[in-house]
């Protein structure tokens, strides 16, 4: 249940009746609510070996959105970093996108994950084949989103970028509900929580630590781990997958988090101050739209860790107050988001409606 996720759960809760359109699913994977749903895949649940090779299948995404039925339904959402998005939609239903990202496996972030060192030789090749197709798909079908939501304002910034289009800009939701302070004061390790994929810069958090003495803790798994693990300094302790009352309880007692990649949205230090512990973030992307510097984090603006270990150094002269951690987080709660969303997709309605009625 990372980000995306979420949001889909606040979806769900929004529209009790619809069921949920997916590429595919594993069952078990997701939160109980979602796991209750009628959830329609596609023939990407049946590739061979596609629980843990679904990466590759990429290219087939976009045939697979395309496949799915929407008849007799006049309000299509979408929660899109992929595909969902180029959904198509019958005459006259709405389409109201919910963006946490133009595809960034073929736009800005492509080095990241296809780059030198990345990828074998012939995977990079095959890719770099069918990257400038995915990309006309990806702007092509843009057009058939009615209204687009960003997570973040650089989100927003990348939606009119690529597709030419106007963003409204609503977080993510944090259940600020679960995610609340504990009784105990900092614990005397830093903490990492986030997948083991190239484009999260994990590898930066290894050298910033290395020799410091201070205990890294990284909660997390993902095609990276082995590698990670293999290079890690003796400060760093790896974690695995951790349910979330044992992520709580791993805010609670850190002394702050640590995001060093560049985020769409990053909803990990929001669920930090939520339980009162600041953040340390990236000053590129949407980390920094979360973090007011020497209040409720602080930020680094160079992805080196130099840098990175300097802002680690300056937590010990900042004093952060738990409350004001914690109203940074509530105007992000789930009843927000879902008080913006549905006023975004009212309209969304209604401006469909107006346009209709001109036609």
């Amino acid at each position: 249940m990372r980000g995306g996720e979420k949001v889909l759960l606040s979806l769900c809760r929004l529209f009790p009746g619809a069921p949920v359109f997916t590429l595919l699913h594993f069952p078990g994977s997701v939160a109980p609510e979602i796991e209750a749903r009628e959830i329609r895949t596609t023939f990407v649940q049946s590739l061979p070996a596609v629980e843990a090779r679904y990466r590759y299948y990429l290219p087939l995404f976009p045939a697979a959105a395309a496949s799915m039925d929407f008849s007799g339904f006049d309000l299509v959402v979408s929660s899109s970093h992929c595909v969902a998005k180029g959904v198509r939609v019958p005459s006259g239903a709405v389409h109201a996108c919910y963006c946490h990202t133009p595809m960034r496996y073929v736009w800005d972030r492509y080095d990241d994950y296809f780059g030198p060192g990345r990828v074998s030789r012939a995977t990079g090749w095959f890719i770099a084949a069918i990257a400038d197709g995915l990309r006309a798909w990806d702007v092509v079908t843009s057009g058939g989103v009615h209204a687009f939501a960003a997570n973040s304002a650089y989100v927003a910034a990348r939606i009119r970028r690529y597709y030419g289009r106007p963003a409204e800009v609503i977080a993510p939701p944090v259940d600020t509900d679960f995610f609340t302070p504990g009784a105990d004061e900092p614990g005397g390790y830093d903490l990492v929580v986030s997948a083991l994929a190239p484009y999260k810069r994990i590898d930066l958090v290894l050298e910033a630590y290395r020799g410091t003495g201070r205990p890294l803790r990284i909660v997390g798994s993902g095609p990276e781990e082995r590698r990670l693990r293999a290079q890690a300094p003796a400060e760093v302790t790896f974690l695995g997958r951790a349910d979330d009352d044992a992520l709580r309880d791993l805010y609670r007692r850190c002394r702050a988090v640590i995001m060093p990649g560049v985020e769409d949205f990053g909803i990990v230090p929001l669920e930090a101050m939520a339980c009162g512990r600041p953040a340390v973030v990236f000053g590129e992307g949407g980390g920094p739209e979360s973090v007011l510097p020497g209040e409720t984090g602080l930020v680094f603006r160079e992805p080196t860790p130099v840098a990175l270990r300097a802002a680690i150094d300056s937590l010990e002269g900042v004093r952060f107050n738990t409350a004001t951690l914690r109203a940074r987080a509530m105007t992000c709660s789930r009843e927000a988001f879902e008080t913006r969303f549905r006023g975004f997709v009212d309209r969304a309605l209604t401006q469909r409606s107006r346009e209709t009625a001109q036609w």
